[in-house]
C-alpha cells in the first residue's frame, strides 16, 4: 500500500483538475475503484489474503481463516447486501490513507442496517457504524499488521 498511497494522491489531483475545467461536475471516484482501493488498503494494513474479485459475501480472509467483507467509501454511508462473517469499513481519505470505522463481527451491523432499496442493499451510516465499532471487544478485531496509511 505504501506504493499505491502517491497513486491515490496523484488520482485525485487529477480529480481536482478536472473540476476546476469542468465547474459544477464531479469526477469523484466511486463504485469498483473505491472498493478495490479499500480492499487494497485492507490487505495491506490487516494482512490479508484477498479472495477473487466478486467472490459472494466476503472479499478477503485473515491468516486465521476468519472472511471478511471490506467497505469503502468517500461519503457518509455503506450499503450491504449480506450479512458477513466479518466486516471492516473503512473511510478513504484523498491523501491516500484512511480511517477504520468499523472492524468487527458482522451481524450486529447487518441488524442495525435499514430496510433494503430497490438494489437490495441495506444502508448503513458512518455514525451507526462508529457506535457500533466503539462495543466490539478487542480480541474480535482484526489486529493491525502495518499501520503507514492510516490514519
Amino acid at each position: 500500500m505504501e506504493h499505491a498511497i502517491p497513486l491515490i494522491v496523484r488520482l485525485y489531483e487529477i480529480v481536482d483538475e478536472l473540476e476546476r475545467l469542468y465547474p459544477g461536475r464531479h469526477f469523484t471516484p466511486d463504485g469498483h475503484m473505491v472498493g478495490s482501493i479499500g480492499e487494497a488498503w485492507a490487505q495491506w494494513v490487516f494482512d490479508l489474503d484477498l479472495l477473487p474479485a466478486s467472490a459472494p459475501t466476503h472479499d478477503a480472509r485473515a491468516k486465521d481463516g476468519r472472511l471478511v467483507q471490506v467497505k469503502a467509501t468517500q461519503g457518509k454511508a455503506v450499503a450491504l447486501s449480506s450479512e458477513p462473517d466479518y466486516l471492516i469499513v473503512l473511510k478513504l481519505a484523498r491523501s491516500g490513507h484512511a480511517e477504520v470505522v468499523y472492524n468487527g463481527p458482522g451481524a450486529e451491523p447487518w441488524l442495525a442496517a435499514g430496510k433494503p432499496a430497490k438494489t437490495g442493499q441495506r444502508p448503513l451510516s458512518l455514525s451507526k457504524l462508529r457506535a457500533l465499532d466503539a462495543r466490539v471487544p478487542v480480541g474480535q478485531r482484526f489486529p493491525v499488521v502495518r499501520c503507514r496509511g492510516a490514519a
